[in-house]
């Protein structure tokens, strides 16, 4: 007997945890302990299987429940750590319950599955251990239900508060949206996803309350996907060069003058900075370069680059100063062709500095230094075309621009390199000189905690002083990183993803090699190498020798003593009765 479908329509759907699609989020919202939504009876005679997921406020109240002439089935909340399922085919009532440790009426999502057949009944909320009661060997069998389904509280009952999603019985669902559609005072659908599932909106990205779900909002980030966690980010070449201007070309103006009149007063607009958040992911094997730059109106800017020697610098000029503040990281080769991570914080005088996954490490401005960044103009990645007067230093590391790859750009709320490669409502903010591919830049950040010196096998200060630090492998290595990295232009939007680099995380000896420029890695390598020749070589050897000791050896199925007879038939004569029996049957002769 099936369901009619004018008063319930079902649909059978695979269910995948966290997939925003299909019935998955088929729900209601119970308004009230007295509201409830009717279906057509349950036909679960032998076998019961039910699943749902709820979620409330109240410390009780009936999920569902199915009536027969004195056969029932119900599902209920008995108390904040309690759910019941209960049921009576005829031997009597027969409850299961599973009790929780924490209380259920948390305004989380929780799953209850219950099922019953002919021989046992179950009941797990959550991953709570399961609870089990087998069916007696004697007596009835059968479910036999007659009233509709009610989902809620009905008869006066205690009913359900909060709301229900996905309720699946006998592996179809329920449209409960379409149910509370055309009954008065419920609504489809459920609000607060967000509670239970905001954390998977990562990086900044905001979660977007939906009745079927939600969404991640990652305009605000740099980052794309569906839970804002891919990073988006470009390959530069040299001379290439972007540039993300804070305040948007002017495009009402009826003449140049206008234009630039108009130009000015908008830029004389932009806010004066008290604090700032930049985070940025950079490889390169070339050194020097400016990864980025920002200017004024003033002569504040601020600049991260990477000095001649590989090491990484930051210079603040606020005002109030002679001379920028720098920042210099002198311990780390950051132009290794491995990704790091750079994200930096300020706070009026105090900056925080955190690279990769070492320790963050505390600055201050001078305390003549200005505390607010002046009238922000521009902010360019890879090189910096600006008119004006450049600080002598940014000019210096200015040539010939920075070659590598960048990704997930954040300054504030501003995305340059996300602008620059989706279409958003910033993208009018930006030039690109140069053709920009989009790329994943290999890899995240290494993932390894860093470790100290005195447990660090890799670490080399306790080498001899004459260890001349070479830098070895660097274009090939880079090379070798473009190639992995760089997707063609024409499959710009594809993701591509490559595992994470397994190095050991950066300390002051790496770049240096030991004497006769042999380094660590490469003798493991070598040695790991010359073993598996050996035995591969081993393994010929056994094989020649062992086909060479059987060659021109076979099996025949002469006959024993074939050497000695005088021939073939003679030979198996000779080794088989039988055969000698009939021979000698044959020639026996009979007289009549």
């Amino acid at each position: 007997m099936s369901l009619p479908q004018s008063r319930c329509k079902f649909t059978v759907v695979f269910f995948f945890p966290f997939l925003l699609t299909g019935n998955y989020w088929n729900a209601a919202s119970f308004p009230n302990p007295s509201s409830y939504l009717h279906f057509s009876t349950f036909q679960g005679e032998t076998s019961a299987d039910i699943s749902f997921y709820f979620k409330t406020l109240v410390p009780r109240g009936v999920f569902l429940e199915n009536l027969g002439n004195a056969d029932f089935i119900k599902l209920e909340l008995k108390s904040a750590t309690e759910v019941s399922f209960s049921f009576d085919v005829g031997n009597g009532p027969v409850e299961i319950v599973v009790r929780s440790p924490t209380p259920l009426n948390d305004d989380q999502w929780h799953r209850v599955t219950a099922e019953r057949n002919v021989k046992q009944a179950s009941l797990q909320v959550d991953r709570l251990p399961q609870q089990i009661r087998k069916a007696p060997t004697e007596g009835h069998t059968r479910l036999e239900l007659y009233s509709q389904l009610f989902v809620g509280g009905a008869g006066g009952q205690q009913g359900f508060l909060g709301c229900i999603r996905s309720l699946r019985m006998n592996g179809v669902t329920l449209d409960l949206e379409e149910r509370a559609k055309v009954t008065s005072g419920f609504k489809s659908g459920c609000s607060g996803h967000c509670t239970s599932y905001g954390t998977n909106c990562e990086n900044g990205g905001k979660c977007i309350e939906k009745y079927h779900g939600y969404s991640c909002d990652c305009s605000n980030t740099a980052y794309d996907g569906t839970f804002c966690n891919k990073d988006v980010g470009a390959f530069f070449e040299e001379g290439m060069w972007l540039r993300y201007n804070f305040q948007a070309p002017t495009v009402n103006a009826k003449d140049s003058g206008s234009r630039a009149e108009n130009s000015l007063e908008q830029q004389h607009t932009a806010p004066d900075l008290a604090q700032e958040q930049i985070h940025f992911s950079f490889s390169t094997t070339k050194a020097p370069c400016i990864l980025l730059y920002i200017s004024s109106l003033t002569t504040d800017f601020l600049a991260v680059l990477v000095k001649p020697s590989g090491n990484l610098q930051i210079r603040y000029s606020l005002g109030g100063t002679k001379e920028p503040y720098n920042i210099d990281v002198d311990h780390r080769n950051m132009a290794n062709g491995q990704p790091h991570s750079v994200n930096i914080t300020r706070h009026e005088k105090t900056i925080i500095l955190k690279l990769d996954h070492y320790p963050s490490v505390s600055y201050h401005l001078p305390s003549s230094s200005d505390t607010l960044f002046n009238s922000p103009k521009s902010l360019f990645l890879g090189k910096v075309i600006e008119t004006g007067k450049i600080d002598q230093e940014i000019h210096k590391y200015n040539t010939p621009g920075f070659t590598g790859c960048l990704s997930r750009v954040q300054f504030n709320h501003i995305a340059p390199l996300k602008a620059a490669l989706r279409q958003t409502n910033t993208s009018a903010h930006v030039y690109i000189q140069g053709q920009l591919v989009e790329s994943n830049c290999g890899a995240s950040p290494l993932t390894l905690s860093p470790m100290s010196s005195a447990t660090d096998p890799w670490h080399l200060d306790h080498l001899d002083s004459d260890f001349a630090p070479i830098q070895i492998g660097a274009q090939s290595s880079f090379d070798l990183h473009h190639t992995l990295s760089t997707p063609t232009p024409t499959a710009q939007h594809s993701e591509v993803h490559f595992p994470a680099s397994a190095d050991f995380p950066y300390n002051p000896g790496q770049g240096q090699a030991i004497r006769n420029g042999v380094n660590r890695n490469s003798a493991i390598i070598g040695g790991v190498i010359a073993v598996v020749i050996f035995t591969i070589l081993c393994t010929l050897v056994f094989l020649i020798r062992y086909m060479f000791r059987h060659k021109g050896t076979y099996h025949t199925n002469e006959a024993k003593g074939a050497e000695s007879a005088e021939s073939a038939d003679a030979a198996i004569m000779n080794n088989d009765p039988n055969f000698t029996e009939t021979i000698d049957e044959s020639k026996k002769e009979w007289l009549i």
